[in-house]
């Protein structure tokens, strides 16, 4: 017998498919109008190996890497016909279509590409890390304290970028044998350079609360999401106080493993949407955009889930509460900033907004936050996370160079070899 779970998996199976080759088809079109990139343009390239779902991933490094492409120009290398389509119409540097390897190697014959870097651990990167001559570094998607932070894959790449200090420790209780001094380069959090973008609503004397949870998880261990343990509760809540605005940022992989866990999604943007109808002063905001930093900044206290939003709320000093994961099995390094953070358990959210009265104006609580802040992230000063990651990447060109130089005779045989390989090949 078929159950319902088998049948939803199906008919998102076909729905996939099709969506794939639609895709593939408009994308042919839009690149054929656009033509090809100009050639010997670019040293630094990002490579993306995943699809739209995944593209919080690299939204966050935008502003970043296009300040960085006005010094070193930058060109993305995609993957998927998903996530070209999406990467065409968002990211402010070029994006190169990469489906088949030998796309991959055209454009790297085409560039002169010496920096690669990689937001994620797809499984695919290795597809580009066999192509030596070239520094492959791991840049990540954000700053935590989850287990994804310490995996021993850091090693597959020459050199990673981290945010600061908390991370080389958190990192030198797993790794062994790692010359961390060479090759963790420490950059604090470039994106905090460049939050922005326009309020929905206009500020009044309201609490704004930002709530961004993350997914489900696929596993237990890293089952950190809270939607539906805390989100509706804590939702309504908050929903039922005038003094408080609600910004509700969920993750966008919600629901993707478990059905229930996004029906409790839909069940907190119902809520919020009818709340607003209720009380035309409320201005609530159902934040879905691909955008994340007025968010940080505007809102006066901010309630996360264990993910990169912890620390990307850290960075901005303000108030923060994470929830505490109801999953017993699910890993919490209390190393961190989680061992002196405020926790939120399923059990408080219905009293949220007493909660908020005490945590909102605690100085004892601010002066905290700060020395977190200057251990994660090293100097919070505007511009320095910036001049940091400027400062690396210029660092490595500087490297490629001198091992450039060291073995130039190297480059000298192989052309030799190239020449007479092919010279065999026509007789």
């Amino acid at each position: 017998m078929v159950s319902k779970k088998d049948f939803r998996l199906a008919a998102k199976l076909v729905r996939d498919v099709i969506a794939s080759r639609k895709a593939q088809r408009l994308l042919t079109e839009r690149l054929s109008a656009r033509g090809p990139l100009p050639t010997s343009r670019f040293k630094v390239a990002v490579y993306y190996a995943d699809g739209a779902v995944n593209l919080y991933q690299m939204r966050q490094w935008y502003k970043p890497l296009a300040k960085l492409a006005e010094t070193w120009p930058v060109v993305v290398l995609s993957r998927t016909a998903g996530g070209t389509m999406k990467l065409l119409d968002e990211s402010p540097v070029p994006v190169a279509y990469v489906r088949k390897v030998a796309d991959l190697e055209r454009v790297i014959a085409e560039q002169d590409i010496r920096i690669v870097l990689y937001v994620n651990q797809n499984s695919r990167n290795f597809q580009m890390m066999r192509y030596g001559r070239r520094w492959h570094v791991f840049i990540n998607h954000g700053e935590s304290d989850k287990m994804y932070m310490t995996t021993n894959q850091f090693k597959a790449y020459d050199y990673s970028f981290v945010a600061g200090q908390a991370a080389i420790e958190r990192l030198g209780k797993v790794l062994w044998d790692y010359d961390f001094e060479k090759r963790a380069i420490t950059i604090g959090r470039p994106q905090a350079d460049h939050y922005s973008g326009q309020l929905p609503y206009t500020p009044d004397d309201r609490t704004v609360v930002l709530y961004a949870p993350t997914w489900e998880g696929d596993r237990a261990a890293a089952a950190y999401g809270s939607i539906a343990t805390h989100g509706v509760s804590l939702i309504t809540a908050l929903l039922q106080s005038r003094r408080h605005r609600v910004i509700y940022r969920p993750h966008p992989r919600s629901g993707v493993v478990d059905h229930e866990y996004g029906v409790a999604n839909k069940q907190i943007m119902a809520a919020i949407t009818a709340a607003n109808a209720r009380d035309s002063t409320a201005h609530h905001v159902i934040d879905t955009g691909p955008e994340l930093g007025w968010q940080l900044s505007a809102a006066d206290v901010a309630i996360v889930d264990i993910s990169a939003m912890v620390y990307d709320r850290l960075a901005s000093g303000k108030p923060l509460m994470v929830t505490r994961p109801q999953n017993p099995l699910a890993a919490i390094d209390t190393s961190g900033y989680l061992a002196d953070c405020e926790w939120l358990d399923t059990g408080d959210t219905a009293g949220i907004v007493e909660t908020l009265d005490e945590l909102t104006g605690d100085e004892t609580a601010e002066a905290r936050l700060r020395v977190w802040v200057e251990k994660y992230f090293g100097d919070p000063t505007p511009g320095a996370a910036t001049a940091r990651f400027h400062g690396a990447i210029e660092h490595l060109l500087g490297e490629w160079d001198r091992f450039a130089a060291l073995h130039a005779d190297d480059d000298d045989g192989l052309a030799e070899f190239d020449e007479e390989l092919s010279e065999i090949e026509d007789v």
